[in-house]
């Protein structure tokens, strides 16, 4: 009956108060970095329940709420609210119903906590500069395990000794093979905080946005026209982090050509406006 018995139990990692601490630190961190003018971060566990909070000095009272607020939604729905706030705003959609929902907080700033694939809570931040900035305090501090996946403030048992990451080696023909149609080489699983990309365009593509993801790119063959900056026209939310639009008004316009490098910061549209192909191009996305 043991056996049975530990069947229908499965161990489930937890934030404790320590770990919630953790996360705090991590987002002040960053606001220092960044000298945001204030902010209220706080921090709930994977049921929504506040476990620690810290005002910095010069926020607006109200942060207080709409920070616990946020990092409920984030936790609850288990993607950043981000999402929710541009699905409510675009074009078409509409979704205006949603704010009926209690405990909702549709405002970008709230940002699951994730541990080895576990959501174990949730961080929200309001009233530093920006909606962006909140944000990125948010993710800072929702990151503070991420990548050595320090369990300090975690009840997860015995890890163990960590293992060394493998290298990873791709042969030549490896490599021209993916780059016919473009592939990706390495994707951010396994708790890496970067992807390989071997790019091709043989056209303009649309434009992007990248809410967590910085990209490095190497060109190798070809040229483009390469827009970045400026605001995204009709643009709509893919997937929580990834925002797709028709074309950028305004930005920054560079022709780019082999041996080139450019890289754009999380959250910068960029458009590939004009192909000057075939156009091949390595990118590095950093999280």
């Amino acid at each position: 009956m043991a056996g049975l018995g530990s069947a229908q139990v499965m161990e489930k990692k937890s934030l404790t108060l320590e770990g919630a601490r953790k996360v705090i630190a991590a987002a002040k961190a960053e606001a220092q970095k960044l000298n945001a003018p204030g902010g209220v971060i706080a921090v709930v566990d994977d049921g929504g329940n506040l476990m620690a909070l810290e005002r910095l000095d010069g926020t607006f009272a109200a942060g207080a709420n709409i920070s616990i607020g946020k990092a409920r939604t984030a936790v609850q729905f288990k993607r950043p609210t981000r999402f929710f706030e541009e699905l409510i705003n675009s074009s078409g959609k509409g979704r205006t119903v949603m704010t009926a929902l209690n405990d909702f907080t549709p405002l970008i700033g709230g940002v699951p906590v994730e541990v080895d694939g576990a959501i174990v809570g949730g961080v929200g931040v309001s009233g530093a500069a920006s909606a962006a900035q909140d944000e990125q305090l948010a993710i800072a501090g929702a990151n503070a395990f991420k990548p050595a996946m320090a369990m300090s403030g975690m009840d997860s048992g015995s890890m163990g000794s960590m293992a060394m990451p493998a290298v990873t080696y791709f042969d030549s023909q490896t490599v021209a093979a993916a780059f016919v149609k473009g592939s990706v080489l390495v994707d951010g699983s396994q708790g890496r905080n970067y992807m390989v990309h071997a790019s091709h365009r043989d056209q303009a593509g649309m434009a992007e946005v990248h809410t967590l993801d910085a990209d490095i790119i190497y060109v190798l063959k070809g040229g483009a026209t390469f827009v970045t900056g400026g605001t995204v026209v009709e643009g709509k939310s893919i997937e929580p982090t990834e925002i797709r639009g028709a074309s950028i008004a305004g930005g920054e316009t560079r022709q780019l050509a082999k041996g080139d490098v450019i890289i754009v910061p999380k959250g910068t549209p960029h458009w590939f406006k004009e192909i000057k192909g075939p156009f091949d191009y390595y990118v590095v996305k950093v999280r």
